[in-house]
């Protein structure tokens, strides 16, 4: 069946792509350079040996380095794909071993505190441009990627204001050849927009889970056995790498208690609606709720078919 991924690339964007941290994202930009060529040599590394080897077995990188110091060696494009909180460690490990002129970015979804714990350990000599793919399943490891991850998903990159406009050119060309539509914007506005479309998102699915589990044991799995669709979504959020939402979450504190200041008002006036019996609200309030579903899907970034909107992974 037709991917939408188009045809492999005459000629590779990069001489050799370093993909540090080799979860869902990295494994993922794996297959898609390997598919259309985007590099010529594709190297991975990751801290964990486990995944080290398993990568080794799966065969989508050319090689697999024992470390991010020696992944980053002689790369032209280094993509950090680990947790955020272990974005400086990194940067500092590969900082003295970076080529010159190479392009360093990342996939963190935030942006404000990657910036800051990355660019301090960085040569003058590279070009770091943030970046954050919109894509992503509930899935991780590198058993979970695919080549389609970002077809027509969003990728946001936020260069700094004296980023070389041909590295911005080139990162940004690599990421239409992947399949995704790029957007640029600053790191602080990144943080907000996320935060709302998101951080909160997955805050409030973690809570009401948690809420559900707590009741489970009074219930007696009525929880589990009458589980109706909304909440069968929730627990797909729900399951996401509770490491990588921990750090999210850490590091992006203040857009999301900002955010999560905003709901809260809006839920007191939700509750304030129900207890009046006030029916015009809350019909007006779902209608244009539901508006932003149908502009969603208008937009290519999800399906209106009755599944809510879950593919199958393409391979």
């Amino acid at each position: 069946m037709p991917d939408g991924l188009g045809a492999p690339l005459f000629e590779p964007l990069f001489d050799r792509v370093a993909l540090i941290g080799i979860g869902l994202i990295g494994s993922s930009l794996a297959h898609i350079c390997r598919r259309k060529g985007l590099a010529r040599r594709i190297v991975a590394a990751d801290a964990s040996k486990e995944v080290r080897t398993r990568v080794a077995e799966l065969g989508f990188a050319d090689e697999v380095a024992p470390s991010a110091a020696e992944a980053v060696r002689g790369a032209d494009l280094v993509v950090l794909c680990a947790p955020v909180g272990a974005m400086g460690p990194i940067a500092r490990e590969i900082g003295p071993h970076l080529a010159p002129g190479a392009i360093v970015s990342d996939v963190g979804s935030v942006k404000v505190s990657i910036v800051e714990a990355v660019a301090p350990h960085l040569p003058a000599s590279v070009c770091f441009i943030p970046g954050h793919p919109v894509a992503g399943t509930e899935y991780s490891g590198p058993d979970a990627g695919f080549a389609a991850l970002f077809h027509n998903r969003w990728i946001i990159l936020t260069p700094p204001a004296d980023a070389d406009q041909k590295a911005l050119a080139r990162l940004s060309a690599f990421w239409t050849a992947a399949g995704a539509n790029v957007e640029t914007m600053t790191p602080e506005h990144h943080d907000l927009v996320l935060a709302i479309t998101s951080h909160v998102p997955h805050l409030i699915a973690y809570n009401i889970v948690g809420t559900a589990a707590d009741l489970e044991a009074v219930t007696q799995s009525e929880v589990m056995k009458f589980s109706a669709g909304g909440f069968r979504d929730f627990t797909r959020i729900a399951s996401s790498d509770p490491i990588m939402w921990r750090d999210i979450f850490l590091n992006n504190k203040d857009a999301v208690l900002e955010m999560l200041g905003r709901f809260n008002e809006d839920l007191t006036a939700l509750q304030r609606m129900i207890r009046r019996g006030d029916g015009d609200g809350l019909s007006e309030l779902f209608t244009r709720t539901r508006a932003i579903r149908r502009g969603i899907i208008a937009q290519g970034q999800e399906t209106a078919e009755p599944d809510f909107g879950r593919r199958a992974q393409e391979e």
